[in-house]
């Protein structure tokens, strides 16, 4: 669905490949042909829960578009429907937006701010003969409604007068019917081989509080005689949305004409993305937040965006994915660890490498001078000079990683063990002598000595060791909390139990270790701050529970991965 041209680039002679999705090339067709002056895109989310990793490709697509065009792009909630919505989803969705760089025109806007010109284009409609008040129940429509191989029947009430639907209709907005007892269904054709077009609901009696209109109404319109409404009232002109819309198109088609709509919006489709072993549907989150398997829409294990954003993964790295990703018309599933590497990609340069120790075993050099803090030039980041250095105290008594110690090693271990040496990360060489051991047998301290000759810097090469490791020096270290993420879901299993529709749940999924110890280099971090840990991966403070005084926090990702691009 590709195709490549050519651009001149800027220095003479230079030429640059582009490559023009389906959507580029739909919309270069429409301005060639005058059908298009102004791009202007939208988002218009429902907010009826947290938006996840899918949204983030509408979100930034319909952005990237609009951006490409020097058009406009607008976010619109689509209220319709008040007994799911809350203005916490409207809030958390603006923040959303927002915090991945899609800059959207003028005012956030609201589909119930039309509710008026709603109700004047569905008078429009009765006016012209193509709609009418129904009094079938919601069951009797659907039996009415036919099926894939046969079409439906007209209700009784098809063939009212124009004039008795006007009252009708009034009278449903003035509060005179029950709810549920009537509705307003647009005439097309109940023989279509489109079920959508077989006369669809477009209104309905429901006495609802509505977020942004209190109870002004008593009727509301249903979404797909909405959204073109909304996307026309707007002078949206390419209304980009998901493969499942694929089969509402005539209707929406339908409604911009009847109602008379000049320059009417095109919808045009794409595939929605789907990544591997997560859960993104949002009945299924909510069922997760109210058992308490999860700590909020917000929990790191998730794939909602604030979730992602919580966890440490930014907006560069999402923008990333979903380049790779790309924008088709067949739908497929990608892997996890796609979104794993540009996290990586994104972070391995521009974040300062620290020092933490998450299982601490206690290291004593025995001829350091008992009581000196000495302070080592560290590098930030031994890839990004830029970064600088710090420094970093260092003492007789450290903590090292438990796993950085074996007193029975197996071959090719270089780390450190009896009578090894090894290099202290950015400090000296240290060699090992001795080993405390409590009534159990476990080691609870390891003795070393190390050589002065040796300190990093010092320009020393008298000998080679074959291990480093990391240290934190004990008496100035800061004591913090570590969680470590694995995938929410049972990858063994599958998403989804189908016995009973719940989630598998990996028992797995959250490993949190307390009393870790870090440098001191921490001071005046806040949450949303990422380091990485040396060898232990990135790292990010927790925006939600950490405080100065007592640090969490989250692993984004490992540093390591199997996950290789696709050439």
């Amino acid at each position: 669905m590709e195709k490549e041209e050519i651009r001149a680039g800027e220095a003479a002679g230079e030429k640059e490949v582009v490559s023009r999705n389906f959507i580029e090339l739909e919309i270069d067709k429409d301005i060639a042909e005058g059908k298009t002056q102004v791009v202007c895109t939208r988002f218009p989310p429902e907010p009826n829960g947290y938006l996840h990793i899918g949204h983030a490709k509408s979100i930034l697509l319909n952005y990237g578009l609009a951006q490409e065009y020097g058009g406009k792009f607008n976010l619109r909630f689509d209220d319709t429907n008040p007994t799911k919505e809350k203005t916490e989803f409207v809030q958390s969705i603006i923040s959303d937006v927002e915090w991945l760089g899609a800059h959207y025109d003028g005012e956030v806007k609201f589909a119930s701010n039309y509710f008026e010109e709603m109700y004047e284009a569905a008078v429009t409609l009765i006016k012209k003969g193509k709609a009418y008040v129904c009094d079938l129940t919601a069951e009797q429509i659907r039996e009415y409604r036919g099926t894939l191989t046969e079409p439906g029947k007209e209700s009784p009430y098809r063939n009212r007068s124009v004039e008795e639907n006007l009252k009708l209709f009034e009278e449903m907005k003035n509060g005179v019917y029950p709810d549920g007892s009537k509705t307003l269904r647009a005439k097309i054709d109940m023989a279509s081989p489109n079920i959508n077009m077989r006369d669809p609901v477009i209104y309905r009696v429901a006495r609802m509080t509505h977020h942004n209109t209190g109870d002004t109404w008593c009727i509301y319109p249903m979404y797909d005689f909405a959204h073109p409404i909304e996307d026309a009232i707007e002078g949206v002109t390419h209304s980009i949305c998901t493969l499942e819309f694929e089969d509402h198109r005539p209707l929406y088609n339908w409604v911009v004409e009847e109602v008379g709509y000049e320059n009417p919006p095109r919808q045009i489709e794409f595939a929605k993305l789907y990544l591997t072993n997560v859960v993104t549907g949002k009945r299924y989150i909510k069922r997760l937040v109210e058992q308490g398997i999860v700590d909020g829409w917000d929990d790191p294990r998730l794939v909602t965006i604030a979730a992602l954003r919580r966890r440490g993964y930014t907006p560069e790295a999402l923008r990333k994915f979903m380049e790779l990703v790309g924008v088709s018309k067949s739908n497929s599933s990608v892997d996890y660890a796609m979104l794993d590497y540009c996290i990586r990609e994104d972070l391995k340069m521009k974040k300062p490498r620290m020092m933490a120790v998450l299982h601490p075993l206690k290291l004593v050099i025995d001829n350091y001078p008992e009581g000196q803090i000495e302070y080592l030039d560290v590098p930030n980041n031994q890839e990004n000079e830029a970064l600088g250095t710090r420094k970093v105290p260092f003492s007789r008594n450290l903590y090292i990683e438990a796993e950085d110690f074996m007193e029975v090693p197996p071959k090719k271990y270089f780390r450190l063990y009896p009578g090894n040496e090894v290099r202290l990360m950015s400090a000296y060489f240290v060699t090992c002598t001795d080993v405390v051991k409590d009534e159990n047998g476990n080691v609870v301290e390891v003795h070393c000595t190390y050589d002065p000759e040796t300190k990093s810097g010092s320009g020393f090469t008298g000998r080679k060791v074959k291990g480093t490791i990391h240290w934190v020096a004990c008496e100035t270290a800061v004591e913090a909390q570590v969680r470590l993420y694995e995938n929410l879901v049972d990858e063994e299993k599958g998403v989804y139990n189908k016995e009973d529709g719940s989630v598998n749940v990996n028992p797995n999924s959250l490993t949190v270790l307390d009393h870790c110890y870090l440098e001191p280099s921490f001071e005046g971090a806040v949450g949303g701050d990422s380091y990485q840990f040396v060898r232990n991966g990135f790292f990010c403070i927790d925006s939600k529970d950490s405080r100065p005084d007592a640090l969490v926090f989250n692993r984004i990702v490992a540093l390591k991965s199997s996950f290789k691009l696709p050439k």
